[in-house]
């Protein structure tokens, strides 16, 4: 064993190894417990940043660590290789998207392997090829005939310069990000998947994800959002018109003061004939960004319709708002409108001077609502003539007792509703994979058919920035099924849907048909799955789903693709500026920043940067090629060494949380693996080693002995159990530092050591692998580590001879006394009288008590 720590010269060699000998190419053995170990696959952007490392590093530490427990662990990886981002890069480099991505492709996959990851790369998919897509079309086709599968108009944004359609990260403040054009909201026809036919399924089933983090699992049932309320029917006045809406607040009914519709509902649209200051506010809300955050913080705007509502319990009118808060593919597209008890209607009523009625009160106190609605559930009060029984209620009595009114006069029923929406997967992008529906010359709509598929996407094309390329080629739509000319959908897949299935792709990814269903129910579910937060309902809630599709149609058993998730926190690192000459802000990479003043508590005063520039701290954020604050990993591992780079990711911070990046920290890492390396090369360069027998050690060995084991035991459990890898690590470095101090005078001195330092080995093996491995080759091992098992916990270690304890007088310590491990409490009381310290200070006084904590503390009062 060389005596120094070569970093790039070990880790190149047992890469070599394990490539030469396909150490992590797994097949399925019902003699082994298996293990399926997986990491979120990544967009091959075209290089790895941080945020990879932490994620496939917490990976690869856990399958490493269930490959020593002797189970057959599967750990892959492949592409997200499909989206947006490719699109962008083809059109600034003047190519397609094609090229830039495998080429990005290669290049991540060499920085993977020099991490050291251990993947079976026989397995690797990339969902931009053919071979992939194929058989997401197929699944497509087949959902379609099972019946959920359906094309409808919905909104999209729509730069009309531009002529196309733009994602919701293509609109900068309301305008197209390429020409600057107001984007506008348009219909279009587009195709969804019935998610809400699982809706139910969806939530319930959540309660079976017992290792999901609890904010994963609330995200998730919010996002669902299962309400149960009451659908009522209003009439409009002076026609036999009714419309629906749907309220989980049917005690405050008799508080309707207006009702609001959204610009596309029918009634607005008919009002809106007579109506040009309608018809202009219609245009308005076409224009409107309708997503969450955007409707929470805009200004709430309406418009009287001229048209009233009448009630459904009450008989009496109330004005018809067109409201741009209301939105059509929300529930009917109408709510009724109760200021008093709900602040955005409120908010709405004070701004156009509409009338606000109270019905609900406190249980206790007194109603206020001068300043703001009363929105807590309380007792129903002022219902009126029409229904003066509901007087005195509380919610649910109220709730039932509306419900039986409506359901008898057909004029309602009870009704359990979702926020989750179905699935639009259509996109109008290019670099996606073909939506197999064809439309024949006689209008009839229709899956390709299978003998068709795959429909291939044509990879040497232009980008020209406007329009996707199929769109643009009318040759490539055309096409034959059963005899009759047919033109192929243009649209394209959203990425999501590549995503959803991946997993379960692994498991056969060579197999002739979309998954071979004996291979994927031996390794599904997922036993550990890695990602982050931000994927919690999108990616996590389409990636349930689309396993109970996948259940469905024959060809998985489980019900949940994941048994365990853990989400890994974000990776922070400095932020640097100075502001240029026009006033904009320039971020500056912290490699290029010298910090030349700090504060009492050490934070940044005064920075410089290469060129001389002054700089603003920012302090810590997340990693990003916006602030200019990204760390190469290839840059670490070139300067430290892939193992170090590990390390740190796995010591700095528990996994769920933020991650700061110290360089300080990293060189500290290093420290510690060449002081590792340092400690088993000098044992090893001192030749053979007995066999230890315990049965000879001596009381400071068995101390020394009863640390290793204490530590095997933690760590397990810190890796195992609570997935808390820098405990784990703090626990071996301190067990190092201890068995650095150690004797090794003798042959059971150094038969204890090489007990200590094959456990050590294999305890960082998942966390430094390469170091590790050769660590243990130099110990004298013939296997490879890799084949080695986890260490086991000697229980009779644990046992102490004797104990150590503390001894005090009035409170204070003034002695301590070691007595046998089984003493009783009379020996060690007359053990602590006799010392010669505590006899000092009772000498002359009355013992008053003694009170024993076996095994720790001997109180003694004494007056």
């Amino acid at each position: 064993m060389q005596e120094q720590y070569n970093p790039s010269e070990i880790e190149s060699s047992v890469q070599q190894h394990w490539e030469h000998k396909k150490t992590f190419e797994v097949t399925e053995d019902a003699s082994k417990e298996k293990f399926y170990c997986l990491s979120m696959f990544p967009y091959p952007s075209g290089r790895l940043h941080m945020g990879h490392v932490r994620n496939y590093t917490i990976g690869d530490v856990v399958a490493r660590y269930q490959r020593l427990q002797g189970k057959n662990v599967l750990q892959p990886i492949g592409w997200d290789s499909f989206g947006l981002p490719a699109e962008n890069a083809a059109i600034n480099n003047k190519s397609a998207p094609a090229p830039w991505t495998y080429q990005n492709i290669d290049y991540m996959k060499n920085q993977l392997k020099l991490l050291g990851f251990g993947y079976d790369w026989s397995r690797e998919i990339a969902t931009c090829t053919p071979e992939y897509y194929r058989w997401e079309q197929w699944f497509f086709t087949k959902l379609y005939e099972k019946g959920l599968v359906y094309k409808k108009t919905a909104s999209v944004n729509w730069c009309p310069n531009d002529e196309t359609v733009l994602a919701n990260e293509q609109v900068q403040d309301g305008c197209c990000w390429r020409c600057d054009t107001e984007v506008v909201q348009k219909e279009i026809p587009q195709w969804f998947i019935k998610i809400t036919d699982y809706a139910d399924e969806l939530l319930s089933d959540i309660d079976k994800l017992d290792e999901w983090p609890e904010q994963v699992k609330s995200m998730q049932r919010n996002w669902i959002g299962r309400s149960e309320g009451i659908e009522m029917t209003f009439g409009v006045a002076d026609s036999d018109e009714t419309f629906d809406i749907y309220t989980t607040r049917p005690d405050t009914v008799m508080g309707v003061t207006y009702v609001a519709i959204a610009s596309g509902h029918p009634l607005a649209e008919q009002a809106a004939k007579n109506n040009p200051e309608l018809a202009a506010f219609i245009e308005e809300c076409k224009n409107v960004d309708t997503t969450e955050a955007a409707m929470a913080a805009m200004e709430k705007k309406g418009v009287a319709t001229g048209l009233y509502a009448v009630h459904p319990i009450t008989g009496e009118q109330v004005p018809i708002w067109c409201a741009n808060f209301v939105l059509m593919n929300y529930g009917t597209g109408a709510v009724m409108s109760v200021p008093a008890h709900d602040q955005r209607d409120y908010e709405f009523a004070t701004k156009y001077g509409l009338e606000i009625k109270a019905v609900i009160k406190p249980t206790e106190g007194e109603l206020n609502i001068s300043e703001e609605a009363f929105v807590e559930k309380g007792i129903l009060f002022n219902s009126g003539e029409a229904f003066p029984e509901l007087d005195g209620l509380e919610f649910q009595a109220a709730f039932d007792a509306i419900d039986a009114k409506l359901s008898a006069e057909g004029k309602g029923k009870r009704q359990v509703n979702f926020r989750l929406r179905d699935w639009g997967v259509s996109r109008q992008r290019y670099w996606g994979a073909p939506i197999p529906m064809v439309t024949l010359e006689d209008g009839t709509v229709m899956p390709t058919p299978e003998e068709q598929l795959p429909v291939v996407l044509p990879e040497d094309v232009v980008m020209d920035g406007i329009q996707s390329p199929i769109k643009a080629d009318k040759e490539w739509a055309k096409t034959q099924v059963n005899g009759q000319d047919a033109l192929r959908e243009t649209d394209t897949f959203d990425t999501f849907m590549e995503s959803s299935w991946y997993y379960a792709r692994y498991c056969s990814p060579q197999a002739d048909q979309m998954l071979d269903p004996a291979k994927a129910n031996y390794w599904l579910p997922v036993d550990q799955y890695i990602g982050g937060i931000e994927h919690a309902c999108m990616h996590l809630l389409y990636f349930r789903f689309f396993h109970k599709l996948l259940r469905d149609i024959g060809l998985v058993d489980s019900d949940e693709p994941a048994k365990r998730l853990l989400t890994q926190g974000m990776v922070l690192a400095d932020a640097y500026y100075y502001t240029n000459d026009k006033g904009g802000r320039v971020w500056v990479s912290p490699s290029e920043v010298t910090v030349q003043e700090t504060d009492d508590k050490g934070r940044v005063t005064k920075a410089v940067d290469s060129q001389g520039n002054e700089l603003v701290y920012t302090g810590m954020s997340k990693m990003s090629k916006s602030k200019n604050n990204g760390i190469d990993p290839q840059e670490m591992v070139d300067k430290y060494g892939a193992d170090t780079v590990r390390l740190f990711m796995m010591f700095a911070a528990p996994p769920e949380l933020t991650l700061e990046w110290q360089e300080s920290s990293v060189e500290g890492a290093h420290r510690f693996i060449k002081r590792l390396w340092k400690t088993a090369s000098d044992h090893v360069a001192k030749g053979e080693v007995v066999a230890l027998d315990v049965k000879a050690l001596d009381s400071n060995q068995k101390a020394l002995r009863r640390e290793l084991h204490k530590t095997i035991a933690k760590v397990s459990d810190d890796i195992e159990r609570r997935q808390m890898f820098n405990t784990a690590i703090a626990a071996i470095m301190e067990l190092m530092n201890k068995l650095q101090k150690a004797p090794s005078n003798n042959d059971q001195d150094r038969a204890l050591i090489q007990e200590a330092l094959s456990a050590v080995t294999r305890l960082l093996y998942p966390i430094i692998p390469h170091t590790c491995f050769s660590m243990w080759k130099a110990l004298g091992n013939q296997t490879d580590i890799e084949d080695s098992l986890w260490p086991t916990v000697d229980e009779s270690a644990l046992v102490e001879d004797s104990k150590l304890i503390v001894v005090q007088v009035n409170g204070k310590v003034r002695a301590k006394i070691t007595v046998a491990a089984d003493a009783s409490k009379e020996d060690v009381e007359a053990a602590g009288l006799a010392e010669a310290q505590v006899q000092k200070y009772t000498d002359g006084l009355n013992i008053v008590k003694v009170i024993y904590v076996p095994g720790k503390l001997l109180s003694i009062v004494a007056k």
